[in-house]
Parts: structure tokens; C-alpha cells; sequence
């Protein structure tokens, strides 16, 4: 169902963002986000000059290259526009990603390296949908046998780590009856909270 009818509004800026994963030919991952943003009206940039309507004020690209556990093996970042000549200067910060693990503290972690002025904001905040992204890509099927392994049984993990989307939303709490179907080692009852029916004027001493 698509969004209510809008009050009458003025368009005036579109950010586009783009993923997907892809298995390589040599038993690797590629992962790769593509960010633009554009505004709908000319506008003047003291480093750009004029910038007309419909031409990006930011084009960037991020390739995270990873293996089958998930640890990123090489990352290739790329700013074809940027509103400020220098923002392209912390592009080689981004390296100290490889060698992390996608999966738990997967932000923290990325905070640490590339977080703050280490960094560029728009590149940064594509590293965690290019983890969700990840899992999408490599938890199917079809990417299991590309990889030489049988389809995975329900509930089964390759390793003694919870599931990665346990915690992540509202349907994955430990409470949530598709965790108690599909990984019922992880699952958790409700708390039962008793009440008491205390009549009025009955003492509860």
C-alpha cells in the first residue's frame, strides 16, 4: 500500500541508493553500494561553481570484497562528485576496514575506523546496509550451493554464534514466535507476570 496522498509540497532534493552482492568467479564476495544525491533547483557551490538542477551533489561508490566468513578482504571507495575538493581526503581511511567481520559490532567497529572527521559521512553510513546487504546475498540457497555447501537446515549456524538478525527488529526478538520456529535454541518465553486480584478493601498485609 503505498503512502497516503501528499499536502501540495515543493521537491527539492532525491538521494538514490543502490546495492547489491555478486559471487565472483574466484570464491569471493563483492558487495557494492552506489550513493546520489541531487537537488532540483541551480544553486551556486564556492568550490563547484554553479551547480544546475539534476546534477549530483554527491556520486559515490563503495566495493567491499569479503570471503565466505564474512571477512572483508579488500574495499575499493571511489567519490566521482563531491561538494569539497578535500573530502576525497580521507578515501584511504576506509582501508582500515579490511580484515574486519561483518556481523556482530559491525558498526562499532566501523565507527572506530572511518566514524567522525576519520571519515565521510554519506560513505560511512552505506557500511551497514552493505552488511545487511551481505547477509541477503550469502544466507540463500542458491549462494550456499555457489559455494559447495548443502542447503542449510532450519535453524541451523555454521558456527556457535547467535543468528545475525537476532535483536535487530521487532520479528527477531528472542520472544518472537519466527525464532522459536526457525532457531528454537535461541528462543525465549514471555515473562509471565502474575496478577493479583485484590478485591476492594481486602488488605494485602
Amino acid at each position: 500500500m503505498p503512502l497516503s496522498p501528499p499536502q501540495a509540497r515543493q521537491h527539492l532534493h532525491t538521494r538514490t541508493i543502490d546495492l547489491a552482492g555478486y559471487y565472483r568467479d574466484d570464491g569471493l564476495w563483492d558487495i557494492e553500494a552506489h550513493i546520489v544525491d541531487k537537488k532540483t533547483y541551480t544553486y551556486e557551490n564556492k568550490w563547484r561553481g554553479t551547480v544546475a538542477s539534476g546534477l549530483p551533489v554527491h556520486d559515490m561508490s563503495i566495493r567491499l570484497t569479503i570471503d565466505r566468513e564474512l571477512v572483508v578482504q579488500g574495499i575499493e571507495v571511489v567519490m566521482d562528485v563531491q561538494p569539497y575538493t578535500i573530502c576525497s581526503d580521507v578515501l584511504g581511511n576506509f582501508q582500515g576496514i579490511v580484515g574486519l567481520k561483518i556481523g556482530a559490532g559491525w558498526n562499532r567497529r566501523v565507527r572506530e575506523v572511518v566514524g567522525g572527521v576519520l571519515g565521510c559521512t554519506h560513505l560511512a553510513e552505506l557500511l551497514g546496509p552493505l552488511a545487511t546487504v551481505t547477509f541477503q546475498t550469502l544466507s540463500a540457497d542458491y549462494a550456499r550451493e555457489l559455494m559447495g555447501l548443502a542447503p542449510a537446515a532450519r535453524g541451523e549456524m555454521e558456527s556457535d554464534q547467535a543468528p545475525f538478525m537476532l535483536n535487530g527488529c521487532f520479528t527477531w526478538s528472542p520472544q518472537s514466535p519466527v525464532v522459536k520456529e526457525d532457531f528454537p535454541n535461541y528462543y525465549q518465553a514471555p515473562d509471565v507476570i502474575e496478577v493479583l486480584d485484590l478485591k476492594p478493601g481486602k488488605s494485602d498485609a
